[in-house]
């Protein structure tokens, strides 16, 4: 497979694929500081579709000035209401969201309104001691249309959501690390290396039981805690269906690494 896919907003680079089961996405409009336009979502999508049969670990990353600052304000300025239910940004969200396997956001810089809420749709969020994250669209009039108001709720609570998406401030990585939204706080310049090494842990695993563990994960955002355990529990009992499940715990009692096939 080519390291390289053709696009013209984003780089993937599938160098790390074969030997550790990882591919790297990085946002590339740096003269707009990675602003996440339709046509930017639409070929994260495209890219993520190309390689899901791979069962890869997806690192997903900006620069050191920006992960995403926001979406593109040029294309909103002259939409009409109905040009944003005609729109294809709420179809590539819902595929994006229900990509199979783990995706990590590297956060490094600004990373903002569709940005933020864009790195709060993968998996977990590593950033860099340099992030600044927010939700600024009050500030323009407008208000979060992607997870600002209700993934970045569910993640940090009410309190804080409000005081972040009523005033359009800034928080930066520590104060996102305190608040839960953020996994793990590194120096900004080994970000996408410490994403990458979480990456490549996963990508030991179980490829089934990552999906499953992932698909329990997102129940507990969507549905009730009884109806979330009811899932939880067909997942385990699913696994003992599985050639993995028989490979893991019989590694485990041999003292030797696992050789899972995803069956």
């Amino acid at each position: 497979m080519n390291s390289h896919f053709d696009f013209e907003n984003i780089l993937v680079d599938t160098k790390d694929l074969s030997q550790s089961g990882v591919v790297t996405i990085t946002l590339n409009r740096p003269k707009v500081l990675n602003a996440l336009d339709t046509h930017t979502l639409r070929e994260i999508v495209a890219a993520l579709s190309g390689i899901k049969e791979l069962s890869p670990i997806v690192v997903l990353t900006g620069n050191d000035k920006a992960f995403a600052a926001g979406a593109d304000i040029k294309q909103m300025l002259a939409a009409k209401p109905s040009d944003q239910i005609n729109d294809d940004r709420e179809k590539l969200w819902t595929e994006f969201c229900s990509f199979p396997f783990p995706i990590i956001a590297a956060v490094n810089g600004f990373c903002l309104g569709g940005g933020h809420e864009l790195a709060m749709a993968c998996d977990l969020i590593i950033a860099g001691d340099n992030a600044k994250f927010g939700q600024p669209e009050i500030n323009i009039g407008t208000t979060p249309g992607a997870g600002g108001t209700q993934r970045f709720t569910r993640t940090v609570g009410k309190a804080k959501a409000s005081y972040y998406a009523l005033t359009g401030e800034m928080f930066d990585a520590f104060a996102a690390e305190k608040m839960g939204l953020v996994a793990k706080v590194v120096p900004y310049r080994t970000t996408v290396v410490e994403a990458k090494e979480c990456a490549k842990k996963m990508a030991q695993k179980s490829p089934m039981a990552l999906r499953l563990i992932k698909e329990g994960i997102n129940a507990a955002f969507n549905t009730t805690l009884n109806e979330g355990l009811k899932l939880e529990r067909r997942n385990f009992y699913l696994t003992f269906s599985m050639d993995d499940q028989k490979e893991g715990m019989q590694a485990f009692l041999e003292k030797r690494p696992p050789q899972y096939t995803g069956q």
